[in-house]
């Protein structure tokens, strides 16, 4: 089997970080919030994450997983590249046994090809099969949604490419919400987005838990 080292390589992603997240570092003073409560409290390694954008930060997890110690890092607005960019911050000082991971929406609303989107998870794979060996990574496709319908044939363009990526690792899994997540006419279900069309209400929350829920590790 190729590494994904390799794979990465060959489909151009590298090592190179994401220049406009170096840049700005617009979610610097998020990143720091996580970090202090790290310093109050730290997490035990070989946990599950929920790491991500505003998919996982609006997900209480508290509650729709009562039964599980779940760490929260989901930080609103963020891309692929920026999971990549704060690795070693939000991803690797918990040693996780689990990852759950939804990126790619903002990616693709912010003009990022389908390609880019892979690639970007290419050097995240990357990164967790190095750093983090042993690890299980969950990546939910990018959902449909009201909001971005008009995106949605790149959208899906993405989750085809990464999915084909995942088959080939027993260790990273596809999650594909994207069927529950219609309605008649195969068109996303207004009963299930808030009123801007794009975030989850607890009616698609219930539908990511009901899928999400029996993939993790006990």
């Amino acid at each position: 089997m190729v590494g994904v080292a390799v794979l990465a390589m060959v489909n151009g992603a590298g090592l190179a970080q994401d220049a406009g997240a170096e840049e700005a570092n617009p979610f610097e003073d998020e990143i720091r919030a996580f970090e202090d409560q790290d310093a109050e409290a730290m997490p035990e390694p070989g946990g599950i994450l929920f790491v991500g954008s505003s998919s996982i930060r609006m997900w209480d997890t508290d509650r729709w997983f009562p039964d599980r110690e779940i760490i929260q890092r989901g930080f609103g607005g963020s891309r692929m590249s920026d999971v990549v960019y704060f690795f070693d911050r939000i991803v690797l000082p918990y040693r996780p046994k689990t990852i759950v991971l939804y990126e790619g929406d903002n990616d693709i609303a912010a003009g990022r090809s389908a390609e880019r989107v892979r690639d970007d998870f290419l050097e995240l794979a990357q990164r967790i099969e190095r750093d983090l060996p042993g690890t299980e990574l969950y990546f939910i496709a990018i959902k449909p949604s009201l909001a971005r319908w008009s995106m949605i044939d790149e959208m899906r363009c993405a989750n085809c490419l990464i999915s084909w990526t995942i088959r080939d690792y027993d260790w990273m899994h596809y999650v594909d919400v994207a069927e529950a997540m219609l309605g008649p006419g195969a068109t996303p279900r207004e009963d299930i987005f808030m009123d801007d069309g794009l975030h989850l209400n607890d009616e698609g929350y219930a539908i990511w838990t009901s899928i999400v829920e029996p993939l993790l590790a006990d």
